[in-house]
């Protein structure tokens, strides 16, 4: 009965627990008992195991090997109801680190690396009783992404399918680093980097082009975390060697060929950095609404693009993101003035920027030029100011002014510097969640109404810079104000072949002097900083700006996709195991969420007769066929009282707030006895 097999696994589990700690003092109770011949007969009725030399350690390598092969459908000496405790077992967090210790010393006893060589990654898809299977998978993976023997749709379904095995958690960033590189290289086959204008060059950007830089930088992400650069370096290679050459360089040059023709920095309808407070400020303003401005440095478009994505996530906040055109040279002082009230900017010759003759250099310069401006009052502070507020303060604050600006500099202060610009990509991830951490602090502040954008944007790549990518020539001139990798500042500027000069006119600046922006993604010699990342310049990972606007959402709002139990021909179940394949009906988007579910088969009175699995239903492709996925069900021993009778296929979700699960879709089956066969006993 279902008490006796409940505390026969309980022993089991102590048994199991002593022997991974190399001890015995439990089974040898037992035996001076005389209870042993009485353990080893129930473990052959619940578990089929029969051995001419009975003992744990003897069980346990057959419950391993048993195990693998039923996941492998191969013929086993114990039945199926050893799975589906193998799989309680492993999932249970207090018994993990027995659980590991026995699969790795069983792994040596079966030869599991030898057995392992012949088998193919996607029958493996489920299974994780070895941590070499990971190892395995991986190792494949790269190659097989690498050497294009597998797609981009195939490769993600099955690193979701390995979300919910027990190693996945250790080997997290490596499946990450594969999946968005292989997603790079996709997005790169179907990319047509031309364009007609610079207008039509930020439609494609954002519509598109935009994933490539965000799928890199997600992939340089996981592949530095993940400190396993030798077993990625086939993948790493090839994809460094196509961003750089076969995208970043490419859809640069083709954007310089419109830069080259132009007369002036605009691309009309796209509304210019410097006219950033009249056009989405001062619409608030009008309508007398309250306004916080949180001005990241060098948050560029793909990052704020996934921070749109989320806010959405966090449900009670609405976000749309449109493109603004970052002003020249794309630096912090000039970007950070362009975003205030003004009536034109002004550089001197050490380039600080000045609105109306005053110095916009600090946090303190800025805040008197907004509040002189506004109506009503208008502060500035960094972000790290106002997440040390109480509620009470962020509420004081907000009640007494209209507009608030909110500095928060950890992307630029990280890249910016020679010795940690590697670690760019990090401080992005760590960015994201402070954002998202400002956004809630304004809003329990009772201040709805946000806009998140920019000074500027960035270029970033990991490897080390070919020569080729550095001008032929330095900037030669009458006098040199500032010299950086993207940009110089000066007067009488020598006209060279590898730089796009500008008058500060052309450029919506006031002052008699003159811009030299290198051309494309190429960069100038300087001494002491860093060359990987790099800002200053025209490219269009530089001057997309983002200009986010966030409302708060009305509960409720934001709908959760469908999940479908695909119909097979037969709804009888006549073996110990079932496949079925689930199907996701659309992508997942900001504007509709994912759904998790647990699914398992189980009676009419709702008791479980199998293994279970824990799926998030979060495929994003457009392709139908990549958003299904077949799952494969163990009966238990259970299931032999129900033979002839109607089990259920049961999606199930958590109730919020709660450890309680209730039913989302259903499909009935009908058990036939000669799944009986498949059991020992």
């Amino acid at each position: 009965n279902a008490g006796a097999e409940t505390s026969l696994e309980s022993v089991l589990e102590s048994l199991l627990a002593e022997l991974a700690d190399d001890k015995n003092k439990k089974i040898n109770l037992i035996k001076r008992c005389g209870l042993d011949d009485f353990l080893w007969e129930q473990l052959r009725i619940h578990f089929g195991y029969i051995s001419e030399t009975p003992g744990v350690k003897d069980f346990v390598i057959d419950l391993f090997e048993s195990c693998y092969a039923i996941s492998l459908k191969e013929k086993t000496r114990l039945s199926q109801n050893a799975l589906v405790f193998l799989n309680r077992w492993k999932d249970n967090v207090h018994h993990q680190n027995a659980f590991r210790a026995l699969s790795e010393y069983c792994a040596n006893i079966l030869n599991i690396e030898s057995k392992l060589q012949k088998q193919d990654i996607h029958s493996l898809a489920e299974v994780d009783y070895f941590e070499l299977i990971d190892k395995k998978i991986l190792s494949c993976l790269v190659h097989q992404v690498a050497e294009r023997t597998i797609s981009s749709g195939d490769c993600s379904n099955l690193i979701w399918r390995r979300r919910s095995t027990h190693w996945y958690k250790d080997f997290k960033h490596i499946y990450q680093a594969i999946d968005k590189g292989s997603q790079f290289l996709a997005a790169l086959d179907k990319s047509d980097l031309r364009m007609q204008s610079l207008p039509d060059g930020i439609h494609k950007y954002i519509k598109n082009w935009y994933q490539l830089d965000q799928f890199y930088r997600k992939f340089i992400y996981h592949l530095r975390a993940s400190n396993q650069t030798t077993l990625l370096q086939p993948l790493t290679e090839l994809v460094e060697n196509l961003y750089t050459n076969n995208y970043l360089l490419k859809v640069n040059n083709n954007w310089q060929q419109f830069i080259d023709t132009s007369q002036v920095w605009a691309a009309a309808p796209i509304v210019r950095q410097d006219q950033f407070f009249n056009h989405w400020v001062g619409e608030l303003q009008n309508n007398h609404v309250k306004v916080a401005v949180v001005i990241s440095d060098a948050l560029r478009y793909e990052i704020a693009q996934e921070l749109t994505k989320l806010i959405e996530e966090e449900r009670r906040f609405t976000a749309q993101i449109e493109p603004m055109l970052g002003m020249l040279p794309s630096y912090t002082q000039l970007g950070m003035a362009a975003l205030l009230p003004q009536g034109g900017v002004s550089l001197d010759r050490d380039g600080v920027a000045h609105v109306q003759g005053q110095s916009t250099q600090g946090t303190k310069n800025r805040a008197g030029i907004l509040d002189s401006a506004i109506e009503g009052g208008a502060t500035a502070l960094r972000s790290s100011d106002l997440l040390s507020m109480s509620r009470d303060e962020s509420r004081t604050m907000v009640k007494n002014h209209q507009v608030i600006y909110i500095y928060h500099n950890q992307i630029d202060a990280t890249g910016d510097k020679l010795g940690t610009e590697e670690r760019v990509f990090d401080a992005v991830e760590e960015s994201l969640e402070e954002l998202v951490d400002i956004f809630k602090k304004l809003d329990n502040a009772n201040l709805s109404n946000i806009l998140v954008t920019a000074d500027h944007g960035f270029i970033y790549q990991h490897q080390t810079l070919d020569e080729s990518e550095f001008a032929n020539t330095d900037v030669q001139g009458q006098e040199i104000f500032r010299h950086n990798r993207r940009y110089v500042l000066g007067k009488g500027l020598v006209p060279d072949s590898s730089v796009k000069l500008y008058q500060a006119a052309d450029l919506g600046l006031i002052g008699d002097f003159e811009v030299a922006i290198p051309k494309s993604i190429n960069r100038l010699r300087s001494k002491g900083s860093g060359s990987r990342f790099v800002h200053g310049g025209a490219s269009l990972q530089e001057v997309i700006i983002p200009v986010i606007k966030i409302n708060k959402a009305r509960t409720g709002e934001i709908p959760i996709v469908e999940v479908d139990i695909i119909s097979s021909s037969s709804s009888i179940i006549t073996t110990g195991q079932l496949s079925v394949a689930l199907y996701q009906e659309e992508p997942v988007s900001a504007k509709l969420q994912s759904r998790k579910l647990r699914v398992g088969i189980y009676t009419q009175n709702d008791e479980l007769i199998s293994n279970v699995h824990d799926l998030n239903f979060d495929f994003t492709s457009e392709n139908h066929r990549e958003r299904e996925v077949r799952v494969r069900f163990i009966l238990s021993t259970k299931a032999n009282k129900m033979n002839k009778q109607d089990v259920y296929l049961k999606l199930k979700e958590r109730e919020p707030g709660t450890s309680r699960y209730t039913e989302y879709k259903s499909r009935a089956y009908k058990l036939r006895r000669s799944f009986t066969s498949d059991f020992d006993f």
